[in-house]
């Protein structure tokens, strides 16, 4: 499976990371807005072996426009962890070739939204504020808590590194996911907190506690190659993590 990977900040690099020392994937190319680091090799520069997986180069986006990247550097899939509005330079051109596309921006605007879900007519898109494997499942796991007892009390609390300065795109999602105000959600800054996201479930006699807690931003890059890896065999559409994962809900196969 040939990836090719935009954003090149914490969160691109600990996917980069992932990508080349996983046996199932093959990073191309890595494309950032910078100059810095322009054509070093990406597993040169995170210091893994190149026998680990694919090796890439690092392009700056302004030398690569998008038609000319895919004909000479051709993907199977599309990783973006950038900005909202890079998809924008980028879309048509893959979604004409039928590359399928995963993107984990954090928020996009409703337009660009609109715009993905467009390109999801050409390929397979995949779009999630939060593409780690534990946090959809909590979000699946509290959507169906909801459903057996909806009288609770239901609180979200969301911590990240001191610096972030608006509310998670996650914890976001959570919120529309469980039909709550965005307004009630709890934000604590402090330190270096990679993520952890918190749903309590306040019954009257007892109290349940969904967490997830992000360790290392290479969380981010197992959740990037279950999206790619599940996305390569579905139809033209857009998709979320909870698309994928509701197969696995499949509650007789664990029960039998």
């Amino acid at each position: 499976m040939r990836i090719g990977l935009f954003g090149f900040g914490r969160a691109g690099r600990a996917v980069a990371t992932v990508l080349l020392q996983s046996d199932e994937a093959y990073l191309c190319w890595v494309i950032r807005k910078s100059k810095l680091l322009q054509h070093r090799s990406v597993s040169e520069f995170l210091g893994i072996p190149e026998d680990a997986g694919g090796q890439g180069l690092i392009f700056p986006i302004e030398e690569w426009p998008s038609a000319k990247l895919f004909d000479e550097h051709p993907v199977d899939v599309i990783v973006d962890f950038s900005s909202a509005e890079t998809v924008l330079s980028y879309g048509e051109e893959a979604a004409k070739r039928g590359i399928a596309i995963v993107t984990a921006i954090s928020v996009y605007p409703p337009e660009t939204r609109d715009y993905l879900k467009k390109l999801s007519e050409q390929t397979s898109v995949l779009c999630s504020p939060n593409i780690t494997i534990g946090i959809n499942f909590l979000m699946l796991a509290a959507k169906i808590l909801k459903a057996i007892a909806p009288y609770t009390d239901v609180e979200i609390i969301e911590e990240h590194f001191k610096d972030k300065k608006e509310v998670s795109g996650t914890a976001i999602k959570i919120s529309e996911t469980l039909a709550l105000p965005c307004a009630d959600i709890k934000s604590v800054r402090a330190g270096g907190i990679v993520g952890r996201h918190e749903i309590i479930f306040g019954f009257p006699y007892q109290t349940i506690r969904l967490i997830h807690e992000s360790i290392q931003r290479e969380a981010f890059g197992n959740g990037a190659l279950f999206a790619a890896k599940h996305l390569l065999d579905k139809k033209n559409g857009f998709y979320t993590m909870e698309n994928l994962l509701l197969p696995y809900f499949n509650l007789r196969s664990f029960l039998c």
